[in-house]
């Protein structure tokens, strides 16, 4: 008997510590997959806030997993995964939107607009207004309102996402539903 008491006392030790090395190693795959459960719409909805093309959304989403997942190890605490996604989205978004702007200069034809008559419902050009408006703002001034307002995330969220001060996303949010307002309430 004393021979099988160490054996489970050391067989213990060695559990726990198995276990904190899994969680010091980073964000395991299953909280990775149960966070794309519970938050790739939101996450594709964000996408969707600074890009206008539903197919570039998914593609963005889906490489910030990707990315997330391949770099799971340096997220320390899981609690921060979806904050990293987050970023990740962002960056993507605007490394799409750079891609695009490079695309127009380099295309010698300019893009026919795609509006029609028969998307002539006021919800819509409500929509089309707004859209029009947001991409008139700054690109900051843009993805602190998307991220305040249609992501639903406090001012704090907004700073640690977009990596910028507290006091520059109010500047920002504030500069930037001044800039709507007028853009919204002009003839047009």
């Amino acid at each position: 008997m004393p021979v099988i008491a160490p054996m489970r006392v050391t067989a213990i030790p060695s559990q726990r510590e198995g276990a904190d090395d899994t969680m010091a190693a980073g964000t395991t795959v299953d909280h990775l997959t149960e966070t794309y459960r519970s938050h790739y719409r939101s996450l594709l909805g964000l996408a969707a806030l600074l890009l206008d093309d539903t197919a570039s959304c998914e593609d963005v989403v889906q490489e910030a997993f990707i990315r997330v997942h391949s770099a799971r190890k340096r997220v320390r605490d899981p609690e921060k995964t979806l904050a990293y996604l987050r970023q990740t989205v962002v960056n993507l978004s605007r490394s799409a939107l750079r891609r695009r702007i490079l695309g127009l200069k380099l295309l010698s034809k300019p893009m026919p607009d795609m509006a029609s008559a028969e998307e002539g419902a006021y919800d819509l050009l409500e929509r089309d207004a707004l859209k029009k408006a947001m991409r008139g703002l700054q690109r900051r001034q843009r993805e602190v309102l998307v991220l305040r307002y249609f992501a639903d995330m406090t001012e704090a969220q907004v700073a640690e996402t977009l990596g910028i001060s507290l006091g520059s996303v109010k500047a920002y949010g504030s500069r930037g539903i001044a800039a709507l307002r007028i853009a919204m309430e002009a003839p047009a």
